[in-house]
């Protein structure tokens, strides 16, 4: 074992005295050859049965089958789906529940997060837990509580625990597709404009930063993402960091029971265009992609909004109330953008919860100017520049420009408005909206080519479908 693998051991067995369910994790080369005993360990004298599909089973599914048949007594034959064009929808959580209803064993998942996500959900209908094998570092959910999948033609995150034992070998992870990796890599970077914007909640009130869990993830997330070429090159050390970060934002999700230690407005852009099911070139983009696109965007107006004197605006509560908008206006607004009404309806819920009137604006506008001077070189201190992320994003093979994604520029600024309807989390999108300078800022983000401009760069190919799950 390499003294990276040692020194990841050891902080996953730190943190994992922080989570409430997962309670063994395994990350090294080779580490395939212990997932009998991990089984043992998290469910000792129950049978077992592999949940992958044809490409993860490949991957590591037939080992993990091999491994546990020569190791265990009670071995069912492994569980394949045989699905073109595989994605974590709720008719194969349906499948999957009723297949584990008729067997009376504890589901191995191997694979990321379809194979993941549907074992997770699937299990927790069946009133048992599960274990994951995982085969790519391209996505933060794997020790997250919930299930993000696909339902009514909409992504829903579905409640139910955290796996029992998390185990990655990174000789698996080493030989999954290079853009899946770059998936997880765009997802942990994120976790840097998310980090500014729980600063912002916590400063007034709204939401309270949550010591163990904001350890977990910004604690070691500067090492993490240090490598963008090794994790394109498949090296062993970036890897075992990337998958180690990925685990350790699962692990603090789980921990605060809220997906608030690892999302912020960068998600917010992501879930609206899974809202308004975006696809490029026929398909939907990996969720990693599009918060890549969210985060460069959120760091945009970071740059705008922090050089901004938000200490000294004098504002009057008659002002406030000469412009801010009622929620009624607010929602006609929603729904004559959006005709589905299921989908209308599910952003004005959100609208309506995280509403306040120009009174209590007015009251919150001057708890902001007062906290300001304490309040920026905070945030100065946690975001990174645009050109930075931009820059990491490159060298991990990842998108730079939303064009890479399929956004143009157009929906891309109009996005920034609409993205805050979407989750009843305060970020910086708020901030922006409430202090008034939204419009400023974002003018200046699409003039002069500063940030994205089809004249200053060429565009490379980036593979963002996740038809291929490993």
């Amino acid at each position: 074992m390499q003294r990276f693998e040692i020194d990841t051991r050891d902080r996953l067995q730190i943190a994992l005295k922080k989570a409430d369910t997962t309670q063994h994790i395994q990350v090294g080369h080779n580490a395939i050859q212990g997932v009998a005993d991990m089984f043992k360990q998290c469910f000792p004298g129950k049978r077992a049965v592999v949940i992958a599909d044809v490409n993860t089973f490949k991957a590591a599914g037939k080992q993990v089958q091999e491994v546990l048949e020569a190791q265990l007594d009670m071995v069912l034959p492994p569980h394949v789906f045989d699905v073109e064009d595989m994605h974590a929808e709720m008719q194969h959580v349906d499948a999957l529940t009723e297949f584990l209803r008729s067997v009376d064993a504890i589901p191995v998942a191997v694979g990321s997060g379809t194979i993941n996500d549907l074992t997770k959900l699937s299990a927790y209908r069946n009133h048992r837990q599960y274990m994951v094998v995982v085969t790519a570092a391209s996505v933060d959910g794997y020790t997250a509580f919930g299930a993000s999948i696909t339902a009514g033609g909409f992504k829903q995150t579905f409640q139910c625990p955290a796996p029992r034992g998390v185990l990655a070998d990174l000789d698996v992870l080493s030989q999954a597709p290079v853009e899946m990796n770059a998936w997880g890599y765009a997802d942990l970077i994120a976790k840097i404009p998310a980090g500014a914007d729980w600063i912002i909640a916590d400063a007034l009130g709204i939401e309270a930063i949550d010591s163990v869990a904001w350890e977990l993830v910004q604690g070691p997330l500067r090492d993490m993402i240090r490598d963008p070429v090794g994790v394109r090159s498949g090296d062993g050390k970036a890897l075992c960091l990337l998958i180690e970060g990925l685990i350790m934002s699962g692990l603090a999700m789980q921990s605060l029971g809220s997906s608030r230690p690892a999302s912020g407005a960068e998600h917010q852009f992501s879930h609206l265009w899974d809202i308004e099911h975006h696809t490029h070139h026929g398909i939907a983009p990996s969720h990693g992609f599009k918060v890549a696109i969210g985060s460069l965007s959120s760091l945009a107006l970071y740059e705008k909004v922090l050089p901004m004197d938000l200490q000294n605006r004098n504002w009057s509560l008659g002002e406030i109330q000469s412009r801010w908008v009622s929620f009624d206006q607010t929602e006609k607004r929603i729904r004559s953008r959006y005709s589905d009404e299921t989908v209308a309806q599910q952003i004005v819920d959100q609208v309506r919860a995280k509403y306040i009137t120009a009174e209590v604006l007015f009251k919150r506008l001057q708890q902001l100017s007062a906290l300001w001077p304490e309040l920026k070189p905070r945030l100065e201190a946690q975001v990174i520049p645009f050109i930075e992320l931009k820059t990491k994003l490159g060298l991990v093979n990842g998108p730079e420009k939303p064009e890479d994604i399929g956004i143009e520029l157009t929906r891309l600024k109009d996005s920034f408005e609409f993205a805050r309807y979407i989750r009843t989390r305060y970020t910086l999108l708020d901030v922006a909206h409430e202090t008034d300078v939204m419009e400023t800022c974002v003018s200046q983000i699409f003039s002069g080519g500063a940030y994205w401009s089809s004249k200053n760069q060429d565009s490379h190919k980036v593979l963002e479908s996740e038809d291929v799950i490993f």
